[in-house]
C-alpha cells in the first residue's frame, strides 16, 4: 500500500524520506489533489485485468518500461537531477512500479509537498498540471512502466507555469474547488 506524507524542509538528500512528523496523507487527501492511486501486482503485468481496464477506459494506448539506476539509464546524474526539477506536464503522468522504489513529490492546496513512497505494484496517475517532482530513494533503483493516450511526450514544463491552460484547468478543477 502506497505510503504518503508532508515533507521537511530540510535540505539533505533528496533521497531521504523528509518525513515530518505525524503528517501522513491519506488516499483521499491525494485524490482532492487529482492524485489516483491503484495497485497492480506486478507479476505479470502484461495480462493483469486491472491494468488492462484502467488501460481501456483512459485510453492509455503508448506502454514502455524505463529502469532508473546508474549502471542502465544514460547520463544518470543529470537525468535524477532532471527529474527532481519541479514541473508540471500537459498529459496525465502515469507510473507504474515493477522493481525498487522512489518518491514523487506533489503539491498540495497550500502549495506544500506531499511526499509518496511508491514500490513494487504502486501505480499512480498524476493529473495534467499538477507541479510535481521524482527521484529514487537511497536504494538507487526503480524499474518503471510509462503509460500515455498516444505517442509519449516527456517534456517537463518547470514552475513557473501559472498562465498555461493546463495549468489553469488544473488550479479550477483541484485547487480552487
Amino acid at each position: 500500500m502506497v505510503k504518503a506524507w508532508y515533507m521537511d524542509d530540510s535540505e539533505e538528500d533528496q533521497r531521504l524520506p523528509h518525513r515530518r512528523d505525524d503528517t501522513d496523507v491519506s488516499l483521499e487527501q491525494l485524490a482532492e489533489i487529482g492524485v489516483e492511486y491503484v495497485f497492480v501486482d506486478p507479476k505479470n503485468y502484461k495480462e493483469n485485468e486491472k491494468l488492462e481496464k484502467l488501460r481501456s477506459e483512459r485510453g492509455y494506448t503508448y506502454m514502455d518500461q524505463i529502469e532508473c539506476c546508474r549502471e542502465k539509464l544514460p547520463n544518470y546524474d543529470a537525468r535524477i537531477k532532471a527529474f527532481y526539477e519541479e514541473h508540471l506536464h500537459d498529459d496525465e503522468e502515469v507510473r507504474f512500479i515493477l522493481e525498487g522504489s522512489g518518491y514523487f513529490d506533489v503539491r498540495d492546496k497550500q502549495d506544500k509537498w506531499i511526499r509518496i513512497f511508491l514500490e513494487g505494484g504502486d501505480l499512480i496517475v498524476m493529473p495534467a498540471g499538477i507541479y510535481h517532482r521524482f527521484t529514487l530513494d537511497r536504494n538507487d533503483h526503480v524499474v518503471a512502466v510509462r503509460l500515455f493516450v498516444g505517442d509519449p511526450v516527456w517534456t517537463p514544463l518547470n514552475r513557473p507555469q501559472e498562465n498555461l491552460d493546463v495549468r489553469k484547468e488544473y488550479v479550477a478543477k483541484y485547487i480552487n474547488a
